[in-house]
């Protein structure tokens, strides 16, 4: 496969306009900001698995909320991304969570009690 195929190519136009398009057109309070963070469409272009994160998703229960309103959306997304697109074939789309904030978050405290840890083990042997 060619390093820039088309999919790529596809899916880096959708995460864009997806973006701005969540921004600009909906209303949805439970939404907020959102940040796309990457997008990838199947093969056939039929597909596409957004994978998004937002500050205001600080449990699982908020999260499973946005990506229950963002699925719920995705009809009205796609007819938007649709209007404003070259696609012949506008992929339907389907939203994930991406935890990887949350992940690199609990890897950093991880780090951070590491050091700690460390530098008193250090001081004690100083003494």
């Amino acid at each position: 496969m060619r390093p820039f195929g088309r999919e790529l190519r596809v899916a880096d136009h959708i995460r864009e306009r997806l973006a701005e398009i969540i921004r600009a057109e909906m209303r949805d309070p439970r939404v907020g900001m959102v940040s796309i963070n990457d997008a990838k469409v199947s093969k056939d272009l039929s597909n596409a698995d957004i994978y998004v994160s937002a500050l205001s998703a600080d449990t699982p229960q908020r999260r499973e909320e946005l990506i229950t309103v963002l699925n719920k959306a995705a009809g009205f997304l796609r007819t938007c991304l649709a209007r404003e697109s070259l696609l012949r074939i506008t992929p339907s789309i389907r939203f994930h969570y991406d935890d990887v904030w949350v992940r690199g978050s609990q890897l950093d405290s991880l780090i951070e009690h590491a050091v700690a840890a460390d530098r008193e083990q250090h001081d004690k042997q100083a003494d």
